[in-house]
């Protein structure tokens, strides 16, 4: 009996040595297509196992300078992913792997057929924006606002990520700038037009979504498996199912 409990222990272990892990933090606008990044890769690697984390890029990148043991980062910019190649923390320059959309988001009764000019309505008194520190969506709120020449600082309302964004517009904010991706979902809810309209690209800087290994994981081949993965053609058709484009 001794003998047998010892054959499966050790077969135990053999088994949980051989599948793998890749921790991978991910920029929160990718967290609705993450499911389906995951399930595909899945398919020719069931034996690697993703365990994603959602949140700001920014926030990511701190917690990567003081040794956050995750394996890849996707972030929602290129900045901060180059921002820990030039400090030795990622083992290439980042790659952009999407290049995302911003969109204009309310569960109210707004004409958003008249784009960003719908927010001079005097009804529009709380726009929630993602911070434009640590979010690069963010950012491309305030860049588009700017630019529509309809920015009021006094009226917006900061989210830690585009997911809080989300939960903001639809209990206290009046309308809010998402990821485009929000809406790309078998559960969506939300209809373009009605609820969400895609912001003018030509307000804001192109949205390029960069991944890096860190360091750290250089011998990962699991991490590499799956920054490879995200890289093809099979990761590119999700990212072009949730509304991203890719190059």
């Amino acid at each position: 009996m001794r003998i047998l409990y010892g054959f499966i222990a050790a077969a135990f272990i053999a088994v949980s040595a051989f599948a793998g892990e890749v921790k991978v933090a991910v920029a929160a606008n990718v967290q609705n297509a993450f499911g389906d990044l995951a399930k595909a890769f899945n398919v020719d690697n069931p034996d690697i196992k993703l365990l994603p984390t959602f949140g700001p890029s920014g926030a990511f990148t701190t917690q990567i300078k003081n040794g956050a043991p995750f394996d890849l980062f996707l972030s929602a910019d290129m900045k901060f992913p180059s921002e820990l190649f030039d400090l030795g923390l990622a083992v290439d320059k980042p790659v952009v792997y999407a290049q995302g959309a911003l969109a204009l988001f309310t569960v109210q009764k707004f004409d958003l057929s008249k784009g960003l000019e719908v927010l001079k309505d005097a009804k529009v008194v709380k726009i929630s924006i993602a911070n434009p520190d640590t979010a690069p969506y963010g950012r491309a709120s305030v860049e588009a606002l700017k630019n529509a020449k309809v920015y009021d600082e006094k009226k917006l309302v900061q989210a830690e990520s585009i997911g809080q964004v989300v939960a903001q517009t639809t209990t206290a904010a009046d309308v809010g700038f998402v990821a485009k991706s929000t809406f790309f979902t078998e559960t969506n809810k939300y209809k373009e037009g009605v609820n969400w309209v895609s912001v003018d690209p030509s307000l804001y800087t192109p949205i390029d979504q960069g991944i890096v290994i860190v360091k750290a994981s250089e011998k990962n081949d699991e991490a590499k498996k799956f920054y490879d993965f995200i890289l093809g053609e099979n990761g590119k058709k999700v990212f072009t199912d949730y509304g991203y484009r890719v190059k």
